[in-house]
């Protein structure tokens, strides 16, 4: 509250930000869950996912007005948003100040912007033998990376000659070049600043991202949460934050972590207990004496998970410990004097151990950390836990169980099921439970050098004892940046872990986001051949069913030793406290208990040879930095060159026909539903990220620009071409419509009776000229912060979604497009109303629309009844009239 408040008295304008936040802040106590508040961040992180989309729509909008000769910049200026020149700059590294452009109808100093371009990393080649022997020092670089990086650089050429052309465009973006840290690695390890200086202050850092793991910056006393693309796009052209004051919950930790409990059971054992205790859409703040016991990278991957149990964030305020860590990623003594001096003056530096220093919270719940005892999770979703001990019993029940959250159904005479197939000459055997993928990822929940050091240390003792993996399991290692595979490499474990077949294959998001090399043949067969329920284990934090691979059916997310140990293993039914991992050479026994690193050489390991590195190795390769990226060449023009043959990069449609005039709300008349779906459909489901599948209408699209499908890449590559996009949307073959009652991104056109790709129905709907909708259950749009989950229905006709309930960020993504989330009234939902979803719909809109107000909706069978416009205040209202919040920023820079 008190970082809201500094913004607030620091920002009051009285246009955006007014007094009465300020005062609603002040009292915030009586004011939370009612008052509505506007923040302005400090900065904004994208990521190249979502980043891309969301700078082609920011140079959209910057250059409304070509430059003229007359411009002091002619040649090398691009424009404003507020329609003036601004200077062109570099910014190859470092914190970037940013700018203001000047008021201008209110308009405030918009936020600078962080946008690492390497997230992704499409994991292409495998098991790569390296050029020199096992036993020689290990090269930084292996064949396998490079030849990754240089696949990486032919797929996405005119995605990363963008990103370069905006970090000479833009005088307050920063690109981070690819193959150097992840978007959130480098936040925490470089771009956090805690304190920031500029303009005459000082004052607290604060970030909005276009991504749900942004808030892993708490962990560090940074605010920060994710929005989404579209509303950080508004912050980037100076809009600030809306937000509802939020309750504010203390977890007060208390008791002493088990030894054997890694951060990754930490972050488990937190959010099952929180997401019992219901703390949805509050803010968290931890403290008491159990907090001392967590190192900074522990704090960043609690906080990191805080969307998986609905809390806006996880705030962990700047104590000794954090102090201690800002030593090595802030060079500057003097910015840690400054740092230290600011945050005691303004009541932000906490002492743990004095509970007279223990503020007043909403409502405090507390968490004894003796009870956490090493779990894994899944096999479909975070928020099952199951005890490592438990693991062997907890799956033969989810084989017998119905197909559900935790079952498959396979019965009693098939669970025994076993299938023999051959790879590279040998003979194995798959049965249920049999692990075909194993990914390390250091990657947002696993940035801790804890648990990286500890699977490294792991696979060492495993390798000295004799262990191996078999070689038909899908092995990875991908760090969430250079400085992982810098440490693993001074500390001499990363030989071991390749040697396991764990060899890095390059930076960003991998097997989470379903981009993991193909299965071999004989494996995906032998799978089909005996229906059986395969496995991949991972240590990242998504793991939905059909995510990692379309025939590997059950996934579990594990800290990294863990993953190694069941790769070792072979497979998940297997009790690790009683049963061997396997057999030695000598033909003895090997137990988890024999090759697993205790906690004292886990943590000497990190503090004699990490810690002092790390920073110093990641200030070193950015300063530097990337050969990959150094190489790329771009446009030097003052506009970015629009190449409308492109498949990568294209000029964004939502500013087309753009009038000065706002229209008054216009009601919904006639449209037709393009999806009838049930609960918890996700923005996996609406917009997925991964493979593009050679059936498609996407596939069909790239194929008429000749294409071969080697060349398709994936949806989350291609978020910068609409065309792509818009074809991709609900194009998950996970989705479940209703309408025509199978699995599969297929839908029925309702006026001729035929069943067609979605994207082929909403074109045959637009050329008609009929308005559509979409019927829902309960947490439509939940899952990963997702901009084209909105986008990619808005071009596709959508007006307006009607769902039991709302993902937030999705909610707002809704909005933000000009599509009306609509909500049934408490106990009521389309079965209930018993609607077939294929009437046809008219929802009357009036032009004096209010914030949460209920709506008429007729149907064409002669039913009636009300759903609640979720817009939650003003603005939301204000860019719903406008057409979303694009055409709203656009307007106000026109005029």
């Amino acid at each position: 509250m008190r970082v809201l408040l500094e913004s607030a008295i620091r920002k009051c304008d009285g246009f955006y930000i007014k007094t009465d936040d300020v005062s609603s802040i002040l009292d915030w106590q009586m004011q939370q869950n009612q008052a509505e508040v506007a923040f302005s961040p400090a900065r904004v992180l994208l990521q190249d996912f979502t980043g891309i989309p969301a700078m082609i729509d920011y140079s959209k909008c910057a250059i409304q007005s070509p430059p003229t000769p007359t411009d002091e910049s002619h040649g090398a200026a691009v424009r404003s948003p507020a329609g003036r020149p601004s200077p062109r700059g570099s910014s190859s590294g470092g914190h970037c100040a940013g700018q203001r452009p000047g008021h201008r109808g209110g308009c405030s100093k918009a936020s600078c912007s962080d946008a690492p371009s390497g997230r992704s990393a499409a994991v292409q080649i495998e098991n790569t033998p390296l050029l020199c022997p096992f036993h020689l020092q290990p090269v930084s670089e292996p064949e396998t990376m490079i030849r990754n990086q240089e696949m990486e650089l032919i797929r996405n050429k005119e995605r990363l000659q963008f990103f370069k052309w905006c970090s000479k465009a833009f005088k307050n973006i920063n690109v981070v070049p690819p193959d150097i840290n992840t978007v959130h690695q480098v936040n925490l390890e470089y771009l956090c600043q805690v304190v920031q200086e500029g303009e005459g202050f000082i004052y607290p850092d604060s970030v909005v991202g276009t991504d749900s793991h942004t808030t892993m910056i708490n962990g560090l006393g940074i605010l920060g949460w994710g929005v989404g693309g579209i509303e950080s796009e508004a912050v980037m052209l100076g809009q600030p934050v809306s937000l509802t004051l939020p309750q504010v919950v203390g977890c007060k930790l208390v008791g002493t972590i088990n030894p054997l409990a890694t951060s990754i059971d930490i972050v488990l054992g937190i959010t099952k207990h929180l997401r019992q205790a219901g703390i949805g859409g509050k803010f968290v703040e931890f403290f008491g004496p159990g907090v001392q016991q967590l190192s900074a990278p522990d704090r960043t991957t609690i906080a990191n998970m805080c969307p998986e149990y609905n809390a806006t964030v996880s705030f962990f305020p700047v104590d000794d410990i954090t102090l201690q860590h800002f030593k090595h990623t802030i060079c500057s003594e003097e910015k840690l004097v400054v740092l230290e001096d600011y945050l005691k003056a303004i009541k932000l530096f906490k002492s743990y151990g004095d509970q007279s220093e223990d503020p007043q919270y909403s409502e405090v719940i507390e968490m004894n950390l003796s009870s956490i005892v090493p779990h894994v999770s899944g096999p479909k979703r975070p928020q099952d836990r199951v005890a490592v001990t438990c693991m062997k019993e907890d799956f033969i029940n989810c084989l017998n169980e119905k197909v559900g959250f935790k079952g498959f159904h396979v019965s009693k005479e098939k669970q025994a099921t076993q299938v023999p197939f051959l790879h590279e000459g040998a003979e194995y055997n798959l049965a249920h439970g049999s692990v075909v993928i194993a990914a390390v990822i250091s990657c947002t929940n696993n940035c801790n050098p804890s648990v990286m050091l500890a699977a490294g240390l792991l696979a060492k003792k495993a390798v000295e004892a004799g262990l191996t993996v078999k070689p038909y399991i899908r092995t990875s290692l991908v760090p969430g940046s250079g400085t992982v595979t810098h440490y693993l490499n001074t500390t001499g474990v990363l030989p071991y872990l390749r040697k396991l077949g764990f060899e890095v294959v390059g930076y960003g998001c991998a097997t989470c986001v379903g981009n993991t090399a193909p299965l071999p043949e004989s494996v995906v067969d032998a799978i089909k051949q005996g229906d059986l329920v395969a496995c991949g284990v991972l240590s990242g934090n998504r793991h939905l069913e059909g995510r990692l691979c379309d025939c590997v059916r059950a996934n579990y997310l594990a800290s990294p030793p863990l993953v190694v140990a069941y790769a070792i293993a072979g497979t998940v039914s297997i009790n690790l406290e009683t049963e061997p991992l396997g057999v030695n050479s000598e033909g003895k026994d090997v137990y988890l208990r024999d090759i697993w690193p205790s906690k004292e050489e886990v943590n000497h390991t990190e503090e004699n040879i990490v810690i002092a590195s790390m920073f110093k190795e990641l200030r070193s390769r950015m300063e530097k930095g990337s050969t990959f990226w150094n190489r790329i060449e771009s446009a030097e023009s003052a506009l970015f060159p629009w190449d409308p043959k492109s498949t990568y990069i294209r000029c964004p449609a939502f500013f087309s026909k753009l009038s000065k005039e706002v229209c008054a709300p216009q009601s919904i008349e006639g449209a037709y539903p393009l999806l009838f779906l049930g609960d918890k459909v996700t923005t996996d489901h609406i917009s997925p990220a991964g493979s593009i599948a050679r059936v498609s209408a996407a596939a069909r699209y790239l194929q008429s620009k000749r294409l071969t499908p080697r060349e398709f890449n994936s949806y989350g590559a291609r978020r910068g071409n609409d065309a792509v996009m818009t074809r991709g949307t609900f194009a998950s073959i996970k989705l479940q419509n209703r309408l025509i009652g199978k699995t599969g991104p297929k839908t029925l056109h309702i006026p001729s009776g035929q069943t067609l790709d979605v994207f082929e129905a909403a074109e045959r709907y637009q050329r008609d000229g009929v308005p559509l909708i979409i019927l829902a259950g309960k947490e439509y749009g939940s899952g990963s912060s997702r901009d084209w989950a909105a986008k990619g229905p808005y071009l596709m006709g959508v007006r307006a979604v009607i769902a039991e309930s709302f993902e937030k960020i999705h909610r707002n993504h809704l909005v933000g497009m000009g599509i009306a989330p609509l909500q049934f009234l408490p106990g009521q939902n389309a079965d209930s109303l018993e609607l077939c979803g294929k009437e046809r719909f008219t929802i009357n809109i009036p032009q004096e629309l209010m914030p949460r107000q209920q709506l008429t909706v007729q149907t064409s069978t002669g039913k009636s009844f009300s759903v609640m416009a979720l817009f939650e205040n003003d603005m939301d209202v204000a860019f719903f009239r406008h057409g979303g919040i694009l055409k709203y920023v656009a307007r106000s820079l026109l005029l």
